[in-house]
């Protein structure tokens, strides 16, 4: 496949952030040995790029990232794309103002996952980030579409950026992969803290009308 200079700049570009972002993955505790994947839309044209399947996370580089069509076929690298390439390819399809896919298996947020319950909205920091409770998609087999199909009926018109897969992990989504990263880490850590909060009893919700005023600050007024 032939690539105008534009696009191949963009690639490049694409190849050493994902391959940077994996790091964080293991740097926040949400990954063991090969298992996560992070994948980026590449702006301005039908591609993405993703980490290769079952190369440990120390030997990523931007050289031996995946680049991949939107139908999930390689159309260049050296590596097989990771085995989330079709549901993550499928997620860009039919969410187009999502750049970046991040796929762990988390442990707080996957025990959450595993007893098929979504995290209550009770912290702040959900609302901030989430919006809201922090949803169950269905069961999914690994490998195809169904994955992504389960994601996008899942968070099609919800304000969470990330989703429990059932029985699964968690994936996240975001306007770039940096931000589906963060969105990842934020999932675990508020699965972790409402899970110790249940250990002492009933998280108490907060109100909706707080959540949307807490969602609106800090989308649109927090930071720089």
């Amino acid at each position: 496949m032939t690539v105008d200079g534009d696009v191949a700049a963009e690639i490049a570009r694409l190849r050493v952030e994902v391959a940077r972002l994996h790091g964080e993955l293991v740097r926040y505790g949400l990954v063991v040995w090969t298992a996560g994947n992070i994948s980026a839309r590449v702006p301005g044209a039908e591609l993405l790029v993703i980490k290769p399947s079952g190369v440990p996370y120390d030997e990523l580089a931007p050289e031996n990232m995946v680049v991949c069509d939107l139908d999930g076929n390689v159309v260049e690298g050296t590596h097989r794309p990771s085995s989330d390439t079709g549901a993550s390819a499928y997620i860009y399809r039919h969410l187009p103002d999502v750049g970046g896919v991040v796929h762990t298996h988390s442990t707080y947020a996957t025990a959450w996952a595993s007893r098929g319950e979504p995290i209550p909205c009770v912290l702040t920091m959900m609302a901030d980030e989430f919006g809201g409770e922090i949803p169950i998609a269905p069961f999914a087999l690994i490998g195809g579409e169904d994955i992504g199909a389960a994601v996008v009926e899942t968070l099609r018109g919800h304000r969470s950026k990330a989703v429990l897969l059932k029985n699964h992990g968690v994936f996240a989504i975001g306007k770039t992969a940096r931000d589906s990263v963060k969105a990842a880490v934020m999932c675990e850590d508020v699965a972790r803290s409402v899970h110790i909060a249940r250990q002492l009893g009933t998280p108490v919700p907060i109100d909706r009308a707080d959540v949307d005023a807490l969602y609106r600050r800090y989308q649109e007024e927090y930071g720089q």
